[in-house]
């Protein structure tokens, strides 16, 4: 397994309940592209809309080698899941504060993957809670090195 795009940011902004791992609908000099690595998750997430769950505002740069049949960076990609998955995901989002977001997109053999994660927004106190706590982590790591 290849990692070839992770989204940090949403360990920051959310609390990640489940994760699910989902095949993407691509196009081909969009798996090329997403091969050499230019893909960016800010900002994206994953909707369900007519029993299909689809990927939305995750960029997709042009393929260098490509044409004038090259993809739109920016559009929405269905997600390959099974209806019951479906299902439960849009139980799970109706709920109130719970949201579908990518957590990263990498190469499991010869396909390329997404892992969704079904998250619950932080307050703001809770995340300044957890950078103090790093910080006081990485002080007591510090102070115990010399000795």
């Amino acid at each position: 397994m290849k990692i070839i795009a992770q989204n940090r940011k949403a360990f920051h902004d959310y609390h990640i309940e489940e994760k699910i791992e989902a095949g993407i609908s691509l196009k081909g000099t969009e798996v090329k592209s997403i091969k050499e690595g230019k893909v960016n998750l800010k900002e994206s997430y994953v909707t369900i809309k007519d029993y299909e769950a689809l990927l939305l505002n995750c960029h997709v740069s042009h393929y260098s080698h490509g044409n004038i049949m090259n993809h739109e960076p920016v559009r929405a990609r269905k997600l390959l899941l099974h209806k019951r998955e479906i299902s439960k995901l849009h139980g799970k989002i109706r709920e109130k504060g719970y949201t579908l977001i990518p957590l990263k997109v990498y190469l499991k053999g010869p396909y390329i993957k997404a892992e969704i994660g079904i998250a619950k927004g932080k307050r703001v106190y809770e995340k300044r809670e957890r950078i103090k706590e790093r910080e006081a982590d990485r002080e007591i790591e510090r102070a115990m090195k010399p000795r």
